[in-house]
């Protein structure tokens, strides 16, 4: 029995278990090991490669021109001054920009903050956050408060004389909530020695009185013909781009003071005439835009009268021109915006009848935002302002 139970203690046969399966050989001890196998997914994130590589060909124009320093801002000359000497002076307020879009309202602080810390200390200083997004109490009190209220590490760089604070980028901060607004500003108060706030909106009348008497305002207007035709050849010329005297005003006026939206147009103007083989013109560049051709507009300021018809227009000519408009699959608001330009400005037609019609075009915008119909609100704005044109 000792014999018995000494053998069923005693441990298997090492040969018993590659017995077992023939097939399955041992593997042969190398004391160099195997090299790694090529990825194969190269250069996407998924293998080798840079990581968070922009190619400048790929890139949007917007963000590849975006001004680099205070010096490359366009149009904004009041404000550009004023930051150049806080700058000088390492003592930077709370600031307020606040402008339509598209004037470099981001842009500039932006330059401003990687002029003032360098490459090094931007990401440790600068902190951006898109109101939109990130609008609720709970950030304001969870992330903005944490970083607000971190120490300022040292400056590591010689090259720029860094102060001592950080800074809080708020973009669109006029849709944040007004609980929101209302923390915010007990935190700017509490931790103003070593943290500066400026937050971006296009309406300062949706923020609170406490947060505006707090902070610098600067009010970015749009930007003038001239400015914008200047950055526009500046693109132009760096992109080796063929842009014609004519379609470059169609841009400045399709853009209307937008220079981001200019931009953009431009960069597809390009790239529709590289894969056409033909030029930039006028009429693509409304098209890209959103905007009725000159031609349209013509056609139907013709129907109602003011654009120089002789006599006066009918109903069944207004109604037509309508139809045409309407068929073509052009927006309504569009065009009464641009029906307004080319009555407003035409000489022709009297005062009084300019204000009947600013008034009409008024309530029609005021029933398509309501939801009504387009073809039947553009019908009879148009029909009203041809009666006061015949009655003028």
């Amino acid at each position: 029995m000792r014999a018995a139970a000494a053998n069923k203690n005693k441990p298997a046969p090492s040969t018993s278990s590659t017995s077992a399966n023939p097939d399955s050989a041992p593997e042969p001890s190398t004391s160099t090991a195997k090299p790694a196998p090529a990825p194969v997914f190269k250069g996407s994130g998924l293998g080798a490669g840079p990581r968070h590589f922009v190619d400048p060909a790929n890139q949007p124009w917007v963000e590849k021109y975006r001004p680099k320093n205070l010096e490359e801002v366009s149009a904004q000359d009041h404000t550009v001054q004023v930051l150049k000497k806080t700058l000088g002076s390492s003592n930077l307020p709370h600031m307020l920009f606040y402008g339509p879009p598209g004037t470099g309202k981001t842009s500039t602080i932006l330059a401003l903050c990687k002029q003032m810390y360098g490459p090094d200390l931007y990401r440790s200083r600068v902190l951006e956050l898109n109101a939109s997004d990130e609008r609720g109490i709970s950030v304001v009190r969870d992330k903005i408060k944490n970083f607000a209220k971190t120490t300022v590490t040292t400056n590591h760089d010689p090259n720029f004389n860094a102060p001592a604070f950080k800074i809080i980028i708020l973009d669109e901060a006029d849709s944040m909530t007004q609980d929101a607004q209302s923390a915010l500003r007990r935190i700017m108060e509490t931790y103003s020695k070593i943290t500066r706030f400026c937050l971006i909106c296009n309406y300062v009348t949706r923020i609170i009185e406490p947060i505006t008497s707090r902070c610098s305002k600067f009010r970015f207007k749009p930007l003038d013909t001239t400015s914008t035709e200047a950055r526009l050849r500046d693109i132009c010329l760096a992109e080796k781009v063929d842009c014609p005297d004519d379609a470059l005003a169609a841009l400045i006026r399709t853009s209307d003071g937008d220079l981001r939206r200019a931009i953009t147009y431009l960069q597809s103007a390009s790239r529709l005439a590289t894969a056409t083989g033909e030029p930039i013109s006028p009429v693509g560049v409304q098209e890209i835009g959103g905007v009725v051709p000159d031609g349209v507009m013509n056609e139907l300021g013709r129907a109602l009268g003011p654009a120089g018809a002789a006599g006066a227009s009918a109903f069944d000519t207004v109604r037509a021109a309508v139809e045409k408009v309407s068929r073509e699959g052009y927006s309504a608001v569009q065009v009464l915006s641009q029906l307004h330009d080319l009555v407003i400005l035409d000489p022709l037609v009297p005062a009084r009848a300019k204000a009947s019609i600013a008034l009409d075009l008024g309530l029609a915008d005021k029933a398509l935002t309501d939801g009504a119909d387009e073809e039947l609100q553009l019908l009879n704005c148009c029909a009203r302002i041809e009666r006061a044109v015949r009655a003028a």
